[in-house]
């Protein structure tokens, strides 16, 4: 198979590249070169798909798939499909489940209402940015457009932070603030399973849009935080806490003590998503300790998490020490 990404050096797009590295396919890359370098053997292309002409690199090539990990301005994307529309049979645009418009009912399946996006817009929020970005891959591909609606997305490679914040802090030692309740069901994708599934769909030529993140409760907090214990070999000590002291102390679930999100606090549009039509098709989802392990053996190799490829940083996760400190002595 003849893949084609767009991006390709950062989290989904470098776990894509390098699956399909690893099916011997023929791959080929095109970015701006700002964020480190495809592996050994993989085709590059120059190019900036925001200025004019960005994309001229595309031009005479031909795949049989393309993959598009885009989260910024959706006439990005519909630039981009139309210079492939005829270089290419098929177009995996990679989304998100925050495309979903509140309020959200339990078990959201992908027939539930999108937020309001237009194909061309240049600007937006990320829901908006991603809806449109999904409409846009459809108004140039049709059915043989897939719209990959990841949800919280952990594993080796991961730059936003998420899973990294509690591996380092498990590692540190001491009590750690662990927010309850204890048995709580998370609901997450290993990037590598995304690529994966991704891939396969793409053989398919499957279209449409699609839920792709494990089932609800494939790992819970306990399990995770757990698996970051094992992994490290760290003598770390959880300090199980309800929600109820964590959130008076205005503590932001998410950003403040990433993955967590407490019930009732957007839970369902997280946590709790319809995947029947993904497993379906052949999503499996690792287990969550060789997620975590694999992601620590990683962190260890890199040092830190490497910044965004080519997007401006966001928000910085995890709590301060100082303010750790002071919520378990307050809540114990």
């Amino acid at each position: 198979m003849r893949l084609l990404v767009l991006g390709g050096t950062g989290f989904v797009g470098g776990a894509t590249v390098g699956e399909a590295v690893r099916r011997g396919w023929s791959v080929t890359v095109f970015n701006r070169g700002l964020h480190g370098s495809p592996p050994a053997g993989v085709h590059l292309l120059r190019g900036d798909r925001t200025v004019p002409d960005g994309l001229a690199a595309l031009a005479g090539g031909e795949w049989d798939l393309v993959v598009d990990t885009w989260d910024g301005a959706p006439r990005a994307v519909r630039d981009a499909a139309r210079a492939l529309h005829g270089s290419v049979g098929w177009y995996g645009y990679v989304s998100s489940g925050s495309v979903y418009a509140p309020p959200f009912s339990l078990g959201a399946a992908e027939d539930a209402p999108v937020v309001a996006a237009e194909p061309d817009a240049t600007g937006g929020g990320y829901p908006e940015l991603k809806a449109g970005g999904e409409r846009a891959a459809v108004e140039v591909f049709g059915d043989r457009a897939l719209l990959a609606r990841a949800g919280l997305i952990l594993g080796p490679g991961e730059d936003i932070g998420r899973l990294p914040w509690w591996l380092t802090r498990i590692a540190r030692g001491g009590d750690v603030l662990a927010p309850g309740p204890i048995d709580l069901p998370v609901q997450y994708v290993d990037v590598r399973d995304l690529a994966i599934w991704l891939l396969d769909r793409g053989v398919a030529g499957d279209g449409g849009a699609y839920n792709v993140v494990s089932r609800t409760g494939h790992a819970t907090m306990a399990e995770l935080l757990d698996a970051c214990v094992a992994a490290t070999g760290s003598a770390a000590r959880l300090r199980w806490t309800a929600p109820e002291p964590i959130l008076a102390a205005g503590v932001e679930p998410w950003n403040d003590l990433p993955i967590w999100i407490p019930v009732g606090h957007e839970y369902r549009m997280l946590h709790e998503r319809a995947v029947e039509r993904a497993y379906a098709t052949g999503l499996t989802c690792r287990p969550a300790a060789e997620t975590v392990a694999d992601t620590w053996a990683w962190l260890r190799e890199v040092g830190t998490v490497p910044p965004r490829a080519g997007r401006p940083p966001r928000q910085a996760v995890g709590l301060d020490p100082q303010r750790e400190a002071e919520l378990l002595a307050s809540a114990h």
